[in-house]
């Protein structure tokens, strides 16, 4: 027995010794950064700003990989099933990781259990604006008029099951109002139709709605973060206009397969801290209304089991289903 446990706790200690000698020479090689969608979107847009700069900092390349399709299932579920080595990561965006899990009962990987959270990048909050012929100027005339007139209303999303639609469902149940959806095959097409007034009010990513804000094309009401944005400080949270608990936000992050080496997750999330604590990337997200953030991986985890726990809650109580 005594030999036995003598030649576990050798395995044990070859096996941590081994995963830091491993942390010590990453990166050695270049490194693939999965992004679950097409080129040009906002996780490829924050993919190549932090993958930019981590190659100098690493001094390895970092390849910017789009693997688009099924939502993002297709690349999340090709970085759950990679080597835990370090060599390839995930940008993390709601779809694949806290929206799809809760729609499909059928999906290839447990977005809880497979990935090892590596840095909570940025946070982006949802919107809600309304098109200017709209006699409202806060949350709670459009409350009111919806009350007034129930399922007279439209608001477009960017499809059933994402996350505008979600936003929107969750500030109708606990607002108590019936307002109706109309889908469409993304936020362009939708927000082309707000803007020539064919629906009324849309839940949207701050960055796609920001430049028709400050153009007056599109009266913002309130934020869907807990906070204030940076970027339209004069706008109230929803919580402040009155419909407490709302929480709506878009967060970009950094994954790794599950059980990768601590030591490289913790070398790789200081490397992505300091580097969306420069001030140049700081200002490009800015620019593109994203907020930088960082932290310890132990944020983003957090962050990812409240966002499923809450998309689960508005996915049951809204009855939303997936055809």
């Amino acid at each position: 027995m005594k030999r036995k446990n003598a030649r576990l706790l050798m395995l044990v200690l070859s096996s941590a010794l081994g995963s830091v000698a491993a942390a010590q020479n990453y990166p050695n090689k270049p490194i693939r950064l999965i992004v679950p969608f097409v080129a040009g979107g906002g996780t490829d847009l924050v993919a190549r700003t932090i993958g930019q700069k981590l190659t100098g900092t690493l001094g390895q390349p970092i390849v910017v990989d789009n693997r688009g399709g099924a939502g993002g299932v297709i690349g999340a579920d090709l970085v759950a099933k990679a080597l835990p080595d370090g060599y390839t990561l995930l940008l993390g965006s709601p779809g694949p990781l806290t929206i799809n899990p809760v729609l499909s009962p059928k999906m290839p990987y447990d977005a809880r259990r497979d990935f090892a959270p590596v840095s909570l990048a940025t946070i982006s909050p949802f919107i809600l604006v309304v098109h200017p012929a709209m006699a409202v100027t806060s949350v709670q005339q459009l409350v009111a008029l919806a009350k007034e007139k129930p399922r007279a209303l439209n608001y477009g999303s960017a499809g059933n099951g994402s996350v505008a639609h979600l936003a929107t469902e969750q500030f109708k149940a606990i607002a108590g109002i019936e307002i109706m959806h109309v889908p469409y095959k993304g936020s362009i097409p939708a927000l082309n139709d707000l803007l020539a007034g064919q629906t009324q009010m849309q839940f949207e990513n701050l960055p796609i709605v920001l430049p028709h804000i400050r153009s007056g094309k599109l009266r913002a009401l309130a934020v869907g973060t807990k906070q204030r944005s940076a970027l339209l400080s004069e706008y109230p949270t929803m919580i402040e206009a009155g419909v407490p608990g709302y929480q709506a936000s878009t967060a970009f992050g950094v994954l790794a397969p599950a059980r990768t080496p601590p030591e490289i997750v913790a070398k790789l999330n200081r490397e992505i801290t300091q580097i969306l604590a420069s001030p140049d990337v700081k200002e490009r997200l800015s620019n593109m209304g994203l907020e930088p953030v960082g932290g310890a991986p132990s944020r983003y985890a957090e962050h990812m089991r409240a966002e499923l726990a809450q998309n689960a809650r508005v996915v049951k109580t809204a009855g939303i289903k997936i055809e």
